[in-house]
């Protein structure tokens, strides 16, 4: 038996008008369930606005370099930590502090291992550090692609160059002219290491690099003395401020320029991707060299509370776009170029998960022995 109802047929004209309430409806009910969740949202970031100014707010926030005090990471950490305090939520005071070792390498592994997980702590060193575990000998206690990235400050170019008492003008001279150049720490991790080695290995150069000094600092007064005659790696940004009388007056002079792309500075200076033959041997160079695109990075520990995070990497960009900022940079000759956290996240991300054949060739190429 069918169903029987005793209510009469609707017409057309009813039936359209129920549709239409029946939109009208859940149009009304979806806008104000919009609304209502729009509303929560927008409490929950004022809620978490509240937590990150007060969890900043009179707090001493800790800027730790890995570096020695006048070099040109020492000059960006501070730059940093005089003006990015304005942009944080409850205004901190950050305070810069030095951790010497291994060229960065001891910084690297405290901040990742040691360091408060709270947001209280920013580091700065060199990116060499960051590639320890893919491309030395696994000295690395950390996973780089977890440390937290607040941006970087600007993309650096290294250089390889003589002091004017060792009577080399020409790049293609120490193909058979051997001299002692300059590092940093010991082992394999900091960047006057690595690209000394490097060219010495790719392109044939006959460096012997010269390990155990502070920083550029002390290798400068090396040069001066005589003890060494060059070095390779040091960024141009390092020539631009605590080397500037040096290089102007010819003192030092460049010979080999290691950037992708070739520094509006350097007319006339040969680039080591002039000596790369096949592809393989850019992609080599780029895993080696090209990691210099984040040459000044700032970074936090892993597992960061995410709204900190994001304050911090937001505080950043606001502060090299600030005109007070970039006014300082300019007075002490410091290059910026930045870059945020996120677009730092993935280079990292990207440069692990290049090809083993490619890995392998340029872990060999760091090899001191």
């Amino acid at each position: 038996m069918g169903i029987v109802s005793d209510r009469t047929a609707q017409s057309p004209g009813e039936a359209m008008t129920l549709k239409i309430a029946c939109a009208v409806s859940w149009a009304v009910s979806w806008a104000v369930s919009w609304a209502v969740a729009l509303a929560f949202a927008t409490s929950i970031q004022a809620a978490s606005a509240q937590d990150i100014e007060r969890f900043y707010a009179g707090r001493k926030l800790s800027v730790m370099i890995g570096h020695q005090v006048g070099t040109g990471f020492d000059l960006y950490g501070r730059v940093l930590a005089r003006h990015m305090g304005r942009f944080i939520p409850g205004n901190p005071t950050l305070v810069p502090e030095n951790m010497i070792g291994a060229a960065g390498f001891a910084a690297a592994n405290w901040t990742y291992n040691v360091a408060a997980k709270d947001g209280s702590v920013i580091a700065h060193f060199a990116h060499t550090a960051l590639f320890e575990p893919l491309l030395g000998k696994g000295a690395g206690r950390f996973d780089a692609a977890k440390f937290t990235f607040i941006g970087n400050m600007d993309a650096v170019v290294g250089v390889c160059g003589v002091w004017d008492h060792a009577g080399i003008t020409r790049f293609d001279e120490l193909l058979t002219r051997e001299i002692l150049v300059g590092a940093a720490g010991a082992g394999t991790s900091g960047p006057l290491t690595q690209f000394a080695t490097a060219v010495r290995r790719l392109l044939g150069a006959k460096l012997k690099v010269i390990q155990g000094y502070k920083g550029s600092a002390e290798i400068k007064l090396a040069l001066a003395r005589g003890e060494l005659q060059g070095v390779c790696g040091i960024p141009i940004s390092t020539l631009k401020t605590e080397w500037k009388d040096d290089w102007s007056s010819g003192r030092f002079k460049i010979l080999l320029q290691l950037g992708r792309d070739r520094d509006p500075d350097l007319a006339g200076i040969p680039s080591v991707y002039d000596y790369a033959k096949t592809p393989e041997d850019r992609q080599v160079f780029d895993l080696i060299f090209g990691t210099q695109a984040i040459g000044r990075p700032f970074v936090a520990p892993p597992g960061l509370p995410a709204e900190r995070a994001a304050a911090l990497r937001a505080a950043f960009v606001a502060m090299t776009k600030d005109e007070k900022f970039l006014a300082e940079a300019q007075k002490l000759s410091l290059d910026v170029s930045p870059s945020t956290g996120e677009s730092v996240q993935e280079f990292v991300t990207r440069i692990y998960a290049s090809p083993k054949a490619v890995v392998d060739r340029a872990k060999d190429a760091l090899r001191l022995d």
